[in-house]
């Protein structure tokens, strides 16, 4: 078969790889569509030494069920499945919580990050890819090559808004930060989950035109935008920045925007830091909850398949075939892709 593969840094070719044989308790997923992610663009880029060299790429993956383990049940062959964005054991501590995202056994504390298709096993850049069926979630009748960024696209944000819904209410004021393929779909899941004024900002006009016509406030992202939220709202600052970027620029944005006792969700990879002083600190307002979000569980992934089947988010999809990856890989890299490319095979 063919699959995508990281053969060294910044650098993926489409290779012959062998159809994967599958455990009693995995399906064989024939893929029908794989995100392209910037956290790939990121991964490739880590240099010679990386881990992953020599793995298939993709942790945005949706198909149709080919071939059941002998141990399987519940699924049929031509079922249309999800895979998890991270994988879990489903029988330790966190996992029995609700927190698969945080799962002890799969993915440690030293881990690099949590183990998600990709992401150190094999993913779903190729024709085949072989999933634990308890890492599957039904899609009905949700085209697999639209649905399949629902992976992380969708849910990434929906696990960071879940994290602060207490904040959301319908006098509060979210900011989101990038309106690319994560940002594009934090903005639809504020808009259709939350009465709260949401505010998007970008530096391309396209995507800025993209947020006003789903009802938000679109600003440019620009070295003037913290000061016009704090305009917006009557100098107190945004009750949440979402920061689906993560550059120096967004940072400070972020940083700049916010209110007193507001909170600030990091999701972007684009290295951005800040200092942070214990005790008083003038840079960051007082009371700012802050948290590094990731991923998010499963249940959030469902909320992610019934928000898109009832038709209140879609992602913007942008198709390539699967022997055109590295054209695909380079336009995101270059920022010529609107909301997310997948790959068909």
């Amino acid at each position: 078969m063919r699959a995508v593969t990281y053969v060294r840094n910044n650098t993926v070719e489409l290779r012959e790889k062998p159809i994967p044989e599958i455990a009693a308790d995995e399906v064989l997923l024939k893929v029908g569509g794989a995100g392209v992610c910037h956290s790939d663009i990121a991964i490739i880029g880590m240099g010679d030494e990386n881990p992953l060299i020599g793995s298939t790429l993709g942790h945005e993956v949706a198909g149709t069920v080919d071939k059941l383990g002998a141990d399987v049940q519940g699924w049929k062959v031509g079922d249309r499945a999800l895979v998890a964005l991270i994988l879990s054991c489903g029988q330790c501590r966190e996992c029995l919580a609700g927190r698969d995202n945080q799962c002890e056994t799969v993915s440690p504390r030293d881990s690099l990050a949590p183990l998600s298709p990709g992401i150190g096993v094999d993913g779903g850049m190729a024709d085949y890819i072989a999933v634990k069926a308890h890492h599957l979630d039904p899609l009905g009748d949700l085209d697999v090559v639209a649905a399949a960024p629902l992976a992380d696209a969708a849910l990434t944000p929906i696990h960071a808004i879940n994290s602060v819904r207490d904040r959301l209410t319908g006098d509060a004021t979210a900011v989101v930060l990038g309106l690319g393929g994560l940002g594009h779909m934090g903005l639809q899941i504020l808009l259709a989950t939350t009465g709260s004024r949401i505010i998007g900002l970008d530096t391309d006009a396209e995507k800025l035109a993209f947020a006003e016509s789903k009802g938000a406030i679109a600003i440019p992202s620009d070295g003037e935008a913290a000061g016009k939220i704090l305009e917006l709202t009557n100098g107190i600052g945004a009750d949440v920045v979402f920061d689906f970027v993560g550059v120096q620029p967004t940072v400070n944005t972020a940083l700049a925007a916010v209110r007193n006792g507001g909170a600030i969700r990091f999701v972007g990879l684009g290295g951005g830091s800040f200092p942070y002083l214990a005790g008083s600190d003038p840079s960051l307002p007082w009371g700012v909850n802050i948290e590094r979000a990731y991923g998010g569980t499963r249940s959030e992934m469902r909320q992610a398949i019934a928000l898109a089947r009832d038709g209140k988010i879609g992602v913007e999809v942008k198709r390539y075939s699967l022997d055109d990856a590295v054209q695909a890989f380079d336009d995101l890299h270059h920022g010529r892709v609107q909301g997310r490319a997948v790959l068909v095979p």
